[in-house]
């Protein structure tokens, strides 16, 4: 799908994160081989945004998100973040730098361990950096949990497992926060709670953005769940981005990669007369340890002709702010 390209990054003073050409690769079983997990991957993000990575399972969404907080090894390309090259650094150096990046991760109960504590999961982070005294850090952990929507003197003292799912990642959010960092990256931290939880969670994280000033990297399957949370969507397929945009309406009304299309058709929609919308029909998605040639997203996609078997399409951009890796858009370029 999207080939080598960066006409989508924005030259800005305001820019938090830039990261070009990330390759990140897992060894598998059978020798010689290797699952491409991230595939020449640039992307950038500006002080205060919130970025969406949205794709099918596998695409490879939570590796890039934790390869930008450096939890995983870059085999390629270079981060650099608040104006310093992160890619390189290593040891002591790497671990000074950790308290300016958080993750949340998919599963609040497994996230957390089973024998601490509320208020000692949450403390944690200031004692293992040696912030503040043992009065000043519970100080600290209780305002957390306030600004959480939790209540200190009711949960501070139980176990994860006394918890909902919901108050679980509430708990794993004010962990993250209790360092105040610069950017977050909140991987699918919605997809295991009903329904009502994750618009609160949606709606907390919207708040303490504005209030800690983060940037947000925000991770999903699920267009309809990003939408009311980003300012920019990048769309990734196995491995790869396919269409990155800022208007966000725009990109729901009229996509322009058939990829996006189809992740848009299977969004649930309410119909007045109980009729249902139209499906887009794909074939399974191909093995990331045999990508095929070309376009990627071919040998899925009903558009695809002999042009995309040959030649990789390279991020370009399409129109406004719409920037989209297809030899064959679904809507036409615009100056």
């Amino acid at each position: 799908m999207s080939g080598p390209g960066t006409a989508h990054l924005r030259p800005s003073s305001d820019t938090l994160m830039s990261a070009e050409h990330l390759e990140i690769t897992f060894p598998t079983a059978r020798r010689g081989s290797v699952v491409h997990a991230v595939s020449d991957v640039s992307i950038d993000l500006l002080r205060g945004e919130t970025l969406s990575l949205v794709g099918e399972s596998g695409c490879g969404k939570s590796t890039l998100g934790r390869g930008l907080v450096r939890l995983v090894p870059l085999d390629e390309g270079r981060i650099v973040f608040a104006g310093a090259e992160l890619s390189h650094l290593a040891g002591e150096q790497l671990r000074s730098v950790r308290p300016r990046l958080q993750i949340i991760f998919q599963d609040p109960i497994g996230a957390l361990n089973p024998r601490h504590r509320v208020a000692d999961l949450v403390a944690e982070p200031l004692k293992i950096w040696n912030r503040g005294t043992h009065a000043e850090q519970q100080a600290h952990v209780d305002q957390m949990l306030r600004e959480v929507g939790l209540d200190p003197v009711a949960v501070r003292d139980k176990l994860p497992h006394q918890l909902s799912g919901g108050q679980c990642q509430r708990v794993s959010i004010a962990r993250a926060l209790i360092l105040q960092p610069d950017l977050l990256v909140c991987d699918e931290p919605v997809s295991s709670l009903d329904v009502s939880v994750q618009a609160q969670v949606l709606n907390l994280l919207q708040d303490l953005k504005q209030l800690h000033q983060l940037t947000l990297v925000f991770i999903s399957h699920d267009l309809a769940v990003v939408r009311s949370i980003s300012d920019r969507i990048a769309v990734m397929y196995l491995g790869k981005l396919c269409e990155i945009a800022e208007d966000l309406d725009d990109l729901y009304e009229r996509p322009a990669h058939p990829y996006t299309a189809m992740l848009l058709a299977a969004v649930p929609r309410p119909h007045a007369d109980g009729a249902r919308p139209p499906r887009i029909a794909a074939p399974e998605p191909p093995s990331p340890m045999d990508p095929p040639s070309g376009c990627r997203f071919r040998t899925r996609c009903s558009r695809a002709q002999a042009r995309c078997a040959e030649e990789e399409p390279a991020i370009v951009h399409l129109q406004r702010d719409r920037y989209v890796a297809c030899h064959y858009p679904l809507i036409e370029s615009t100056p």
